[in-house]
């Protein structure tokens, strides 16, 4: 039987800018960026998803229905991850062009052979500085997903 580290995980992430902002370059990472130096105990994390609304009706008889909803994650980086610059960058474009970038990005988790795609990601939370304590502290970023598609690594 084989491990379920997460210490072989890997995260990739590339952002690109608003459709019509011509006053800045193409994309803040046109090819895809691993990131780095996640935290030890709380990398990151997906909130659980409700994708069924259900109505019960005054007879007793139970309704549903599919939904689209969005996916919230949380990304814990250490205070001196080189990968903390990429989040910098993409906060910093967002206030330049009061434009929203979005990302697109891979998880693989070779210890359970699955590969995550995710798509239309939007930067909805920022830790601008690390809290100090006697260490400086990881810095967490929320990133909304539109979908989160696994699939098996080949």
């Amino acid at each position: 039987m084989g491990t379920l580290t997460g210490a072989n995980a890997v995260f990739t992430l590339a952002i690109s800018p608003p459709a019509f902002a011509p006053q800045v370059s193409p994309t803040l990472f046109a090819a895809p960026v691993q990131l780095q130096g996640f935290a030890a105990d709380d990398s990151f994390a997906t909130e659980a998803i409700a994708s069924v609304e259900t109505l019960m009706g005054v007879d007793g008889i139970l309704s549903a229905g599919f939904v689209y909803v969005p996916i919230r994650q949380t990304i814990a980086i250490q205070a001196d991850s080189i990968s903390n610059q990429l989040f910098d960058n993409w906060w910093n474009a967002m206030q330049t062009t009061k434009d929203v970038y979005v990302a697109q990005g891979v998880i693989t988790l070779t210890t359970i052979q699955t590969k995550y795609a995710l798509t239309n990601g939007n930067l909805t939370t920022y830790h601008p500085i690390a809290d100090v304590k006697k260490l400086l502290q990881p810095r967490r970023y929320g990133i909304t997903w539109q979908i989160v598609s696994p699939a098996p690594v080949q």
